[in-house]
């Protein structure tokens, strides 16, 4: 016992217990963040999934984001974008980049549905981020009177009230929104891409994005009830348009006035 006792007042005893507590928290770390990813892996994607998605990065997209997805200086690392990001811009044809300028347009894809999933796959393992929205959520069976609140009070601003877009600065603009798939929609809303701000799931959850989603498809059905929509774009163009018109009708009467006389 007193051998024992004088081995715990040893200078050295609190360092040997400090580096055998880290090395056991460390351990623990390893083991418990290995299982979360095996978890991940086999439930949102296969191995070959995973293998034919690297190789079609490795062909399509490897010039711009680097071998790994590191990136490069033509295009920006891919780590922890997460597989939502993948569906929005190689679904919607926004990638591979079909040009440089202010923002990426909307193109036909080039890739199939079950490519993109492959792709998706594969950049998922890169590091955590946004995973594919859950059909639950993308279902368009949600309130669309809570929808059309949430939408106005956090995206109107830019994609307009009735969704069909808008300016922003420098050639940049929000895309119309009629057309755009629901998963498309909702992973725009999670990843927030080019100037999107991020609608991660404390700013709306997942049941308002069903709200969102399920006001824009109403929207998109009904049509413009009170006839021609003129761009949908509001009062500015309705008041444009009835000004030209005026306008025009009193020249033209002016012109037939004044030829009358002559």
């Amino acid at each position: 016992m007193k051998a024992l006792s004088q081995k715990r007042r040893h200078p050295l005893a609190a360092l040997a217990l400090l580096v055998l507590g880290l090395m056991l928290t460390g351990g623990l770390y390893a083991i418990a963040t290995t299982v979360n990813a095996a978890k991940a892996d086999t439930t949102t994607s296969s191995a070959s999934q995973v293998k034919e998605g690297e190789k079609l990065f490795v062909a399509n997209c490897a010039t711009c984001h680097g071998v790994g997805a590191s990136g490069t200086k033509a295009g920006p690392s891919l780590a922890g974008v997460g597989a939502a990001a993948v569906d929005f811009q190689v679904g919607t044809g926004r990638m591979p980049l079909q040009m440089q300028g202010p923002q990426a347009r909307e193109k036909p894809a080039q890739f199939t549905t079950e490519q993109t999933r492959e792709l998706a796959a594969y950049v998922a393992t890169l590091g955590d981020g946004p995973a594919l929205p859950a059909e639950e959520f993308i279902d368009g069976k949600g309130d669309a009177a809570v929808g059309g609140e949430l939408f106005r009070v956090n995206c109107a601003m830019c994609h307009n009230a009735a969704a069909a877009g808008g300016a922003l600065t420098r050639g940049k603009f929000a895309p119309a929104l009629a057309g755009v798939s629901n998963s498309h929609i909702y992973s725009a809303m999670i990843t927030g891409p080019q100037n999107m701000p991020v609608f991660n799931d404390a700013n709306i959850t997942p049941e308002g994005k069903r709200d969102i989603i399920t006001f824009l498809n109403t929207i998109e059905a009904q049509g413009s009830p009170g006839g021609a929509a003129l761009g949908s774009v509001g009062p500015v163009s309705e008041g444009l348009f009835l000004w030209t018109a005026v306008l025009g009708v009193i020249i033209g009467f002016t012109i037939w006035l004044t030829s009358r006389t002559s």
